[in-house]
């Protein structure tokens, strides 16, 4: 059996919100950043618009949000298609709960992922629904994350309409 593989990864978070006097107060300051990964599209970030972020910015709760639903997504996917199992459509309607601290600090309480799949005719639904537990257990994001996360999914079989 080989070893494990180790991963690494590298972002940069550049923080564009210096609007001339730095952080010498609390409101003197944008929260805007620019996130990078070489040779990919830059993603626009701010804080949360409760905490004086643009709202037209993604904020990092989103961001959390969103790689828990894709690392999901990926896994069943993969899973699927070992399984003989064919995906025509996947949407996620992820919602997540953050809840602030005295300190004024917080942390999520639970992560809801809600993927709604469309599968060719042939197999079983409950076969299909069951394939979501094992990519939650294989989904990297959620086992690196210390509160629940928990998938509410619901499986459409495909008639002649939807093809």
């Amino acid at each position: 059996m080989s070893s494990p593989r180790q991963h690494d990864y590298s972002v940069q978070v550049t923080w564009t919100g210096n609007l001339g006097q730095g952080t010498r107060g609390y409101r003197a300051y944008a929260r805007d950043h620019e996130i990078s990964v070489p040779g990919k599209p830059t993603l626009p970030g701010s804080s949360d618009p409760a905490f004086r972020g643009d709202p037209g910015r993604y904020n990092p709760e989103e961001l959390l949000i969103a790689s828990l639903s894709a690392c999901h997504m990926l896994w069943y996917l993969h899973l699927c298609a070992d399984a003989g199992i064919v995906v025509l459509e996947y949407l996620d309607r992820a919602s997540g709960a953050m809840r602030e601290t005295p300190d004024g600090g917080g942390r999520f309480v639970e992560v809801v992922l809600q993927p709604s799949v469309l599968i060719e005719a042939g197999p079983e639904v409950s076969r299909a629904e069951r394939l979501h537990e094992q990519a939650h257990r294989l989904c990297f994001i959620a086992s690196s994350v210390n509160f629940p996360v928990r998938c509410v999914p619901s499986t459409r079989i495909a008639d002649r309409s939807d093809e």
